[in-house]
C-alpha cells in the first residue's frame, strides 16, 4: 500500500544514502524532502530520477518559521490526498558549529534550534496525520556518552543547563570557541533522546519513536563549519578509520539508518538503537524529570 515518509538531513552524508536505499528497497514509498530552498527541488529530482515518487518541501531548519511552514504544506497535501498516508518520519539533520553564538530567526541557538526544536516542532504539527503503523526515527550521536570511548577526546560531553538557558547563545563557557560549539552538539544530541523518551510516553499506540545512532561516521558534512584543518581531517584522514571499530562508513550506516525507518531493524518504542541493534544509552539520558521540563520548554518555544 503506498504511504509518506517525511525526511529532513537527506541531501548528504547517511541521510542521502538512507533516502536512496528506502526508494530503492520500498516502491509504494512517498518520499517528501524537506530541505533548504535552494538545494530541495534539485534534491528531489534527483532522489526521484530512477522513477521513485519523491516530493521537495523547501524549509530553512535554523527557522521555526520555516519549520511550521513546510509542516502546514505536508499536513495540506496529506488532507487533499495528493500524498498517501503518513507513515515514517525521519530526523536525520543536524549541524555543529564552530562556536556557541550562532542563532536561528527566533534567535535561539542554532545548534538547538535544528538538532532538537525544528524534529519537534515537525513532528508534532502532524503527529495527527501519522496512519499506524508508523515510525518516527530521529538520529542522535553517541557523543552524549561524554567518555573518551565515545567521542574518542574529540567532543566535550554535554553539560545538561534549563532548556531556555540551552536555547540561548552564549550558554556554554567560552562560547566563542569551538570547544563550546562541540559542546552544545553533544548536549542537544541528549536533548533529542530526553525527548524521544518523553514522546514514547505520550504517543498513541501504534505510532513508535527511536533513536539512532549511527556512531561515528567520518566523511559527513557535520564539520562542514569547522576550521579548515579539520575538514581535511574530517573528509581524508578520518575516514581510514574505518577499517577498524573505531568508525563506521557512510554506507554502512546510511544503511541502517533506512532499514530502521523501514522497520528491518526491531526496536521497542523509546529505545536508542545502536548502529544495528538495541542498546542502553547513557545514564544521564534517563531522567524523567529532564525529559518532562525540555517537553514542556519545547512546546513553549515552538509556541505549540
Amino acid at each position: 500500500m503506498k504511504h509518506t515518509l517525511v525526511m529532513t538531513g537527506a541531501g548528504r552524508g547517511i541521510g542521502r544514502i538512507a533516502a536512496e536505499r528506502i526508494l530503492r528497497a520500498d516502491p509504494d514509498i512517498h518520499l517528501v524532502v524537506v530541505a533548504r530552498a535552494a538545494t530541495s527541488a534539485a534534491l528531489a529530482a534527483d532522489l526521484s530520477s530512477a522513477g521513485h515518487a519523491v516530493t521537495p518541501v523547501p524549509a530553512d531548519l535554523t527557522s521555526l518559521a520555516d519549520v511550521r511552514t513546510a509542516a502546514r504544506h505536508i499536513g495540506e497535501l496529506l488532507d487533499t490526498d495528493r500524498l498517501p498516508p503518513l507513515r515514517g518520519f525521519v530526523g536525520n539533520a543536524g549541524i555543529q558549529y564552530t562556536d556557541n553564538l550562532t542563532a536561528g530567526a527566533e534567535g535561539y541557538e542554532a545548534t538547538f534550534t535544528v538538532n532538537v526544536l525544528a524534529n519537534h516542532l515537525l513532528v508534532r504539527l502532524l503527529q495527527d496525520r501519522f496512519a499506524a503503523p508508523a515510525r518516527i526515527v530521529i538520529t542522535v550521536s553517541d557523543t552524549h556518552f561524554g567518555d573518551l570511548r565515545h567521542n574518542m577526546g574529540m567532543v566535550p560531553g554535554p553539560r545538561w543547563q534549563k532548556p531556555r538557558t540551552l536555547a540561548t547563545p552564549g550558554a556554554f563557557a567560552d562560547p566563542t570557541t569551538a570547544a563550546a560549539g562541540r559542546a552544545a552538539y553533544s548536549t542537544s544530541k541528549l536533548a533529542a533522546l530526553y525527548l524521544v523518551h518523553e514522546y514514547a510516553r505520550r504517543l498513541p499506540a501504534g505510532l513508535d519513536i527511536v533513536s539512532y545512532n549511527p556512531g561515528f561516521v567520518p566523511g559527513t558534512g557535520l564539520a562542514r563549519h569547522a576550521d579548515p584543518v579539520s575538514r581535511f581531517a574530517m573528509r581524508y584522514l578520518m575516514p581510514l578509520l574505518t577499517i577498524t571499530p573505531l568508525a563506521v562508513g557512510r554506507t554502512t550506516a546510511g544503511r541502517r539508518l533506512a532499514d530502521l525507518a523501514l522497520g528491518r531493524i526491531a526496536a521497542t518504542t523509546g529505545s536508542y538503537v545502536d548502529r544495528d541493534r538495541e542498546a542502553r544509552s547513557s545514564g544521564e539520558s534517563y531522567d524523567p524529570d529532564r525529559e518532562r521540563e525540555l517537553w514542556t520548554a519545547a512546546e513553549e518555544l515552538c509556541g505549540l
